[in-house]
């Protein structure tokens, strides 16, 4: 004869049989979080910016012979190891947008640099694609950098010339390619400016010449300390996961 034993749910189980909890204490008083200020790098990326975009813009406006290419392909070059050291700054200092734009502008050098020195067959074709595909980036940067009028100022009028030289580099049109140069010195005008208006804020500690913050951006430098810590325990490097 055999006898069933009761069923037992959750609700009866015996306590010691459980896994034990663990409880990790309230670490919010006890932890610090150092902040590291640090020079603005976007000087340095604008104005490289502008002198690679002089450089380029004048070989494709025939300013300078076709025997000139490699000469040009070394001085635009340390335009991609200037400009990856901002994006790498600028990332330090908590600007994604910034780092991002920067690290983007410095692997469009590279590529420019390496094929005009080694003469790659189709190179130009293929910086054709490579640019369209810059302009399909620069199209979404564009639209979370409003509040950085400065950025987005640099981006907007390197869209039309991402476009000219995408085209040019496929097609083969001689306008199309003297129209990226005139782009290019334009936005090497514009690169210049921002530079010089964020040196001049940044030296004076205001504003001095317009570059058109708004929104987050603009708090960021007219805000007071509270709201440069605002959130920061979600930001990256900060939390546990990106």
């Amino acid at each position: 004869m055999s006898t069933a034993s009761p069923a037992t749910d959750g609700g009866d189980e015996d306590p010691a049989a459980l896994p034990e909890r663990r409880f990790e204490p309230d670490l919010r008083s006890m932890t610090r979080i150092n902040l590291h200020p640090i020079a603005s790098p976007m000087p340095l990326g604008f104005f490289t910016i502008a002198i690679a975009s002089v450089m380029t813009g004048c070989l494709q406006l025939g300013i300078f012979g076709e025997e000139a290419r490699t000469a040009v392909a070394f001085t635009v070059l340390p335009a991609f190891v200037l400009q990856l050291l901002v994006s790498f700054l600028a990332f330090g200092a908590r600007d994604v947008i910034a780092a991002t734009l920067m690290a983007v502008f410095a692997g469009s050098w590279l590529p420019y640099s390496l094929i005009m020195l080694s003469g790659a067959a189709d190179g130009l074709k293929v910086l054709g694609v490579f640019n369209l595909a810059l302009l399909c980036f620069g199209a979404l940067m564009s639209a979370v950098t409003r509040p950085k009028r400065a950025l987005w100022l640099v981006i907007a009028v390197s869209l039309p010339r991402w476009a000219a030289t995408g085209l040019a580099g496929i097609t083969g049109a001689e306008w199309l390619t003297r129209t990226s140069g005139a782009l290019g010195l334009v936005v090497a005008l514009v690169a210049m400016y921002t530079a010089f208006a964020l040196m001049l804020e940044d030296m004076r500690s205001e504003q001095v010449l317009p570059i058109g913050r708004s929104g987050p951006a603009h708090l960021a430098v007219e805000g007071d300390l509270a709201v440069q810590l605002r959130n920061l325990e979600r930001q990256a490097g900060v939390r546990r996961t990106l």
